[in-house]
């Protein structure tokens, strides 16, 4: 698959994996949601890489560094992020979590020495205001206090974990190891992290047989976790961790759409001026270095004129 519909991909299936979460929340805990999500996932990738015949067999030390892939990116950053929504809004929650990107850019430079273009970060910081933009009539009211604080912190340290699984990815694929066998075995370590957190809580392994309930888990990890994630890890080596991320800033405006149809969300200059940003900023990250500074020149051109 080429990079543009790998990155199409993974926005419009994690930009509608808020509906899945909602009808995940209620009867079963988080922990054993999550669980039950990344072991499903596993269950799916393993087989998957069976019947391709793809390698599944690593080196102890290949399994130690896929252990911390696994508890970073499927595991305690979803456990962190579940749990900050306790504490603050889902506006608060898709700004924190959208901070991926410049974090990834900061560690990239610290891991991989990779330089990053003035262009990069000039679309992310469009996407950035974008989202704070979109969201504005929801946190302007907020009070910030212990609380919220709380669950920023938590977002944040989540976020801090997510963008080190992406490094770790990134490593991964640099030592020539498979990205939907390492993925297979990230998501199981991840799901036996999570597991082992339900059972420390004292958290009951129920289940709701519901049609919601199943068919959102179903959706999170066959779309959710085994499509989307394979398509993202593949892009964080093709085109970098900076570039990649953005696709966390543009879950939101996936989202709101869908919110537009499903839930009759009412568009209002927030809304436009926002996704606009983000969209203006999504194009600037991903064109090629020459086209910026092409648009920008014929821009002052005929300006003059």
């Amino acid at each position: 698959m080429n990079n543009s519909f790998l990155y199409i991909i993974t926005v419009l299936i994690w930009g509608s994996t808020w509906i899945a979460i909602n009808y995940q929340l209620g009867e079963v805990s988080a922990e054993v949601s999550i669980f039950y999500r990344f072991g499903l996932a596993a269950l799916c990738m393993f087989t998957y890489c069976h019947f391709k015949q793809l390698p599944l067999t690593f080196s102890a030390k290949q399994h130690g560094q896929l252990f911390f892939f696994g508890l970073t990116l499927f595991g305690a950053n979803y456990y962190l992020i579940y749990h900050a929504q306790a504490h603050i809004n889902s506006a608060l929650t898709s700004i924190a979590f959208s901070t991926l990107m410049m974090v990834n850019i900061i560690n990239a430079r610290i891991c991989f020495k990779t330089h990053i273009s003035s262009q990069v970060y000039f679309g992310g910081g469009l996407g950035l205001f974008g989202i704070v933009t979109l969201f504005w009539p929801q946190i302007s009211n907020v009070h910030f206090g212990d609380s919220t604080l709380l669950g920023l912190g938590l977002s944040l340290i989540g976020v801090m974990l997510a963008s080190t699984g992406n490094m770790i990815s990134i490593k991964n694929q640099r030592s020539n190891m498979p990205v939907l066998p390492a993925t297979a075995w990230g998501m199981m370590y991840g799901a036996i992290f999570m597991g082992i957190v339900a059972m420390a809580q004292g958290q009951r392994f129920n289940f709701a047989y519901t049609v919601e309930y199943i068919s959102s888990l179903l959706y999170l990890s066959v779309f959710g976790s085994v499509i989307a994630f394979g398509c993202y890890l593949t892009l964080l080596a093709r085109i970098g961790a900076h570039k990649a991320s953005y696709a966390t800033i543009m879950f939101p405006a996936v989202a709101v759409v869908i919110s537009s149809i499903v839930e009759g969300f009412v568009w209002d200059s927030y809304t436009l001026i926002g996704l606009s940003l983000m969209l203006t900023g999504n194009l600037v990250v991903l064109a090629k270095p020459g086209v910026l500074k092409l648009f920008t020149f014929h821009f002052l051109k005929t300006s003059k004129v």
